[in-house]
């Protein structure tokens, strides 16, 4: 019998998940704050709902998340002027000084990661992962 899925998807998941927080330990960052700041990398100026749905958090999680990153000055937030009860999050300079620190380091984690498949097969992978996730959003 072979082993699910859903199993294999999660354990590579926690794999990967593990290694980022080896690596992002020295910043003092963990890597579910990462992954909100590389949010902000692609789509700066977002409400905090739209950075949790797109960082994979609660709210409340998101909450807490951008009081610890504000606290650390990595990310601003700004009134929103087209909804004046709305905060706007941004990427501060400081913010993107650690994303360009740790970009290196990623690039090799994810090469890492890959790093027994060819080419093609990691094309094909990446494919496959936005066919799988598209399957179920």
């Amino acid at each position: 019998m072979s082993t699910s899925l859903l199993y294999l998807v999660k354990r590579t998941e926690l794999a990967v998940r593990a290694r980022l927080e080896e690596l992002l330990k020295a910043a003092g960052i963990t890597a579910l704050q990462y992954t909100a700041l590389t949010v902000l990398e692609r789509h700066d100026g977002v409400s905090a709902a739209q950075l949790a749905r797109d960082s994979f958090v609660t709210a409340q999680s998101m909450a807490d998340m951008v009081r610890a990153l504000e606290g650390r000055a990595l990310i601003r937030r700004e009134p929103n002027p087209a909804n004046r009860r709305e905060r706007l999050i941004h990427l501060t300079d400081e913010g993107r000084g650690l994303l360009a620190a740790y970009a290196a380091p990623a690039r090799d984690l994810e090469a890492r990661m890959v790093a027994d498949l060819t080419t093609p097969e990691v094309a094909a992978f990446r494919d496959a992962l936005h066919r799988t996730w598209r399957s179920l959003a």
